[in-house]
C-alpha cells in the first residue's frame, strides 16, 4: 500500500470541521464526530480576551488550527485533543 506523508498525517491527526465559543468555552467538532471543549482561560491570550474577541474564531490549515486574528493567537487542533494547554486548570 502506498501512502504519502500527507495521507499519514490526515489519517492520524484530528482535524476540525467546526469551532465555536459559548460562555468562554471553546468547542471543536472533529472530523470523526467527537466534540472537544476547553475553557478559554487555559491559554494566556484567550484568558484576557473579551467575549466578543473570543467569538472571532476561525479554522485555518484545513481544520488543523484555530485562529484568533484579533488576538494573534493560533492553537493546533491535535494539541487540544492531546490536552496540551498553557495554563493549569483553575
Amino acid at each position: 500500500m502506498n501512502t504519502t506523508i500527507g495521507d499519514s498525517v490526515s489519517s492520524t491527526e484530528p482535524a476540525a470541521v467546526r469551532a465555536w465559543v459559548d460562555r468562554r468555552m471553546v468547542y471543536v467538532e472533529l472530523t470523526d464526530g467527537r466534540v472537544v471543549g476547553f475553557p478559554a482561560n487555559r491559554f494566556t491570550r484567550l484568558k484576557g480576551a473579551t467575549d466578543e474577541q473570543l467569538r472571532e474564531l476561525t479554522l485555518e490549515l484545513d481544520g488543523y488550527a484555530l485562529r484568533w486574528e484579533n488576538l494573534d493567537e493560533d492553537i493546533t487542533v491535535p494539541g487540544i485533543v492531546a490536552g496540551r494547554f498553557q495554563l493549569p486548570p483553575e
